[in-house]
Formats: C-alpha cells, sequence, structure tokens
C-alpha cells in the first residue's frame, strides 16, 4: 500500500504503476482462490500489456492438481464506493470513455438509472431511509439487476471491464459484490470517493444533482433539502475503506476530489491504468482548444502528410488566430504543438511560448507520404480499399493506423487533463483523435469526424460530458475531408473509389 499526498514530487507514471503490480506476489497462473484472499496477481513477466487489453475477455481454466488457472487476462469489475454528491458518477463516466478510448471494451452500469426505469417517478428522500422495508427491496431489487446484466456483459457480450456505479457504503454490500465477481471469475477493483469540503458537495448538487429527472418538478431549495436529506440516509451506515479491514481488497481511494489518493494492491495491467487515469483527472474549470495548423503547401495539391509550410491563407488564419486568442483573455494558457513545420509555423504568429509534442506528429502515412489518393488508387488500389474497408484498423505500409495514432496520443490525453487551459494546434487525423476521447466517439466514427482547416473547436467540460463551440476563422482554405465511399470492395472501379475525394489543384 501507499499514498500520494500533496506536493509530493513527481508523476505517478504507468510503468512506475505496472512496477507496483510486478512486484505484487503470484504471476498470471495464480489461482482462483488466490484472487480472493491470497497473493495477489501481477502481469507476469510473459504478458505483454496490449494484448491483455485487446485479446480475450474471458478466463479459460483448467484443472491441475485441483486448481482453477486462470490461462488469460479476467473480466475487470470496477465498484464505487461513497455518499451521493461525491463525484462517483462523473467518476465512473470518465473513466469508462477513457478505457474505450484506449480500446478496453467498457459499459457502465448505474444503480440510480435502474432504480428510476423501475419506479419512473420519484417523490422524496423517504424511499432513502434505512428503516423503509419497501425502499430496500426495490434498491437491492435494482442493483441485482444491474449485477445480472454486468455479468451477461462481461461473459457473454464480450466487455472486458464493467464499472458498477452505486453508493456501495456498507462493507455488507461490497463483500457481496465481490463473492458474486468470484463466482463468475471476475478481479474487483473499488474505487472509493471521499469528500468533507460542503463547496464541492454544494456545486456537485447544484449542477448534476438539480438536473436529474428526480427532480424535475422541485424548485431549487425544495430539491437541494431533499437531496441533503437523502445523504443522511447514508451517512450513519457509511463504512470507508479500511487500511486494516480491507487490506486485501484492490482499490483506490480519492480525497478531497484529489488532494490525496491512497492506492492498495494494484493487481494488473489494467489497474494500473486505472489508479494513473484516475490521478490525473481534476474538475477545475477550463477550457480545451483544438485547431489544425494553417493551410499548407501540400493541402492546396491535395496530398497527405509531408511536412510543407504555410500556404498564404495559412499564415493568414495563423494571424486570425492569434487575434482570437488574444480576444479569450486567458492569462494562463498554455499552447502545444507537434514538431512540424506547419504547426511550428501557426505558433508562431500568436507571439506566446508554445511547446512542441512529437506524439502530435500527423499519422504516418508510410508509402504513401505526400501522395494524391489518385495516386494511391493508381499503385495501391488494394490498400486503398483495404483502408476504406476498415479506416480506424487500417495500417499505411511502413506507416500508422488510427488504432496506433490512439496510443501514441494518450501520453497527451493524460497531460491534457491535468492542465487547465490549453491551445493545442495538430493535424487532421491528430485532431479526430483527441476529440473522439473528449466527444466519446466510438472507432468506427472516430476516423470520419469533421475537423475542417481554419476552425478552432472550444472544448468546455461540463458534468458528465463536454460542451463543444465551433469557431470558423474568416480565412479560406481547402476541403480536406473524405467521406467514406459507398462501395469498399476491392473489385470497385477507379472512379467509384475516388468519388469521395475532396477537389483539390
Amino acid at each position: 500500500m501507499w499514498r500520494r499526498e500533496p506536493n509530493t514530487p513527481g508523476l505517478l507514471t504507468p510503468m512506475t504503476l505496472m512496477g507496483v503490480a510486478a512486484n505484487s506476489k503470484g504471476a498470471c497462473t495464480n489461482t482462483r482462490e488466490d484472487f480472493v484472499s491470497g497473493p495477489a496477481h501481477s502481469r507476469g513477466e510473459g504478458c505483454r500489456p496490449q494484448q491483455m487489453m485487446r485479446g480475450s475477455s474471458r478466463c479459460k481454466h483448467t484443472q491441475n492438481l485441483s486448481r482453477t488457472v486462470c490461462m488469460t487476462n479476467c473480466p475487470t469489475l470496477i465498484v464505487t464506493v461513497g455518499l451521493p454528491a461525491r463525484g462517483k458518477t462523473y467518476i465512473s463516466k470518465k473513466l469508462t470513455r477513457y478505457l474505450n478510448w484506449i480500446g478496453v471494451p467498457t459499459r457502465e452500469f448505474n444503480v440510480g438509472q435502474y432504480r428510476r426505469d423501475y419506479m419512473k417517478i420519484y417523490k422524496s428522500f423517504e424511499f432513502f431511509r434505512p428503516d423503509n422495508e419497501e425502499g430496500l427491496k426495490i434498491r437491492q431489487h435494482c442493483a441485482s439487476a444491474a449485477l445480472n446484466d454486468v455479468r451477461q456483459y462481461l461473459s457473454d457480450e464480450g466487455g472486458q471491464v464493467a464499472v458498477f456505479d452505486a453508493t456501495n457504503t456498507t462493507r455488507e454490500r461490497r463483500m457481496t459484490i465481490f463473492q458474486f465477481a468470484k463466482q463468475n471469475g471476475f478481479k474487483v477493483f473499488f474505487v472509493e470517493s471521499v469528500c468533507e469540503d460542503p463547496h464541492v458537495i454544494q456545486e456537485n448538487i447544484v449542477q448534476v444533482k438539480l438536473g436529474s429527472p428526480d427532480y424535475t418538478n422541485c424548485n431549487t431549495e425544495e430539491a437541494v433539502s431533499d437531496f441533503m436529506k437523502r445523504i443522511q440516509c447514508y451517512e450513519n451506515s457509511y463504512q470507508t475503506l479500511d487500511e486494516v479491514l480491507d487490506r486485501d481488497l484492490s482499490y483506490i481511494k480519492i480525497m478531497d476530489v484529489g488532494r490525496r489518493y491512497l492506492v492498495n494492491r494494484v493487481l494488473d495491467h489494467i489497474q494500473s491504468r486505472i489508479v494513473y487515469y484516475l490521478m490525473n483527472i481534476h474538475i477545475t474549470p477550463r477550457s480545451i482548444y483544438l485547431c489544425r495548423h494553417g493551410e499548407s503547401e501540400l493541402n492546396i495539391k491535395g496530398r497527405i502528410g509531408g511536412d510543407s509550410g504555410l500556404s498564404a491563407r495559412g499564415k493568414e488564419f495563423a494571424k486570425l488566430l492569434s487575434q482570437f486568442i488574444a480576444a479569450q483573455g486567458i492569462s494562463d494558457l498554455k499552447v502545444w504543438t507537434s514538431q512540424m513545420k506547419r504547426t511550428i509555423q501557426t505558433a508562431e504568429a500568436l507571439d506566446v511560448p508554445y511547446e512542441q509534442w512529437k506524439v502530435l506528429n500527423e499519422i504516418d502515412a508510410g508509402v504513401c507520404e505526400e501522395m494524391m489518393y489518385e495516386e494511391i488508387q493508381e499503385s495501391h488500389p488494394l490498400e486503398f480499399a483495404l483502408r476504406d474497408q476498415d479506416k480506424y484498423r487500417y495500417r499505411y505500409p511502413k506507416g500508422e493506423s488510427y488504432e496506433d495514432l490512439v496510443q501514441r496520443l494518450e501520453p497527451a490525453i493524460m497531460e491534457l487533463e491535468r492542465q487547465e487551459n490549453v491551445l493545442v494546434i495538430c493535424h487532421q487525423a491528430v485532431m479526430r483523435c483527441l476529440l473522439a476521447y473528449f466527444l466519446d466517439k466510438t472507432a468506427e466514427e472516430l476516423p470520419y469526424l469533421k475537423c475542417p482547416l481554419h476552425t478552432v473547436l472550444k472544448l468546455t467540460p461540463v458534468a458528465y460530458g463536454c460542451k463543444v463551440e465551433s469557431i470558423c476563422l474568416s480565412a479560406e482554405a481547402v476541403n480536406t475531408h473524405r467521406e467514406r465511399p459507398e462501395n469498399v470492395e476491392v473489385s470497385r472501379r477507379s472512379k467509384e473509389a475516388l468519388l469521395t475525394v475532396p477537389a483539390h489543384q
């Protein structure tokens, strides 16, 4: 077990966490009994993280000397813990979005939503009183229904991580969930959010809970009063995760919205990624600005990739971007670019310090660098068709896929979560990947997100999502967006393959 206190120097990195996991006793062949009460699982030297993330989520077992051996990475059940208005659903949604973005099939199961679907109409906090037997039965029924759906998702539907979002404030309830996971061969990781700051709690109630369907017909004062009484229904029976009593469980305890953390028994790669992510998110109000570089010389010619400089219109955009950013009045704005000329030239017009990130470089088109789509179709028709069939996973010969790009961009996403106001000047494919993370887009949607030149997207995190404002600066530019053609067969004619190629010189 270890803690991270405020002002502790150094950032906890994935390798540090993987080291914590690797230093746990046991190996990938631990028994299911070990999973419950014995030595912790670790990744093991022979297990590659990417294989565990993207491989089978099934746990295949063989009998050997009366032991059940886990041959592959078992599905993981994440269980939230905490009083109402402590940010559990916020954490659940962000974590689900992040894991899906990096390629780990994840789904959230919110017990409160099961309760709303079952009851239809919410009356008052009386429903949550510990002596309300009918209310208790309904809540238990909804929790059981959610767990049944968890079992189906992880066992039958190919899911790898399920997030069970509920209060789970008693040790008895948590042990019931733990036994459920044990019976189904799932690993369990608890995420507890503890907050005593009345200002934070009040903000959460006003911003999130008052928008809940539970309080549709209530005025603000009545809703706040009812919800505060609802919290009190849980307080007397709340049992926080304890360093001694719960020393055999895997968990992270987040105290006062990230001021302190307590992490116990990180067992594998997935859990290390979860901890790393949760220790880097924050709720400070901020905005993230995403835009592409100004129009480049190769953009005009319809050629992909390369490292050309800005066109005359691209330089005009850079000046307009400088004016736009100045008008935003953000004194602490950080500016990031890739290491390519066109983003650097765009940033230099801002006349502010900027930071170059190699991970923000455009997707590597390999042998197709600086080619026009027409040339690719003519010389590599098979590759052109294969990319249209699965643009997210297709990898250019000697180049990258969007899937590769997502993995490359993870450090940038993590740092964006840590920072406050940031302007990212990047490239079309890179901007699509970043945008997909913030807007929770699927792998199928990601490669076709529209990110036009000379347009700034202002992203402002709100409650459980992200507000998006699109600001088109008045500098003309070519269109570089290619829609997916209807005919993606290898046998298609060139005319059909090139049907959606945007016009260029």
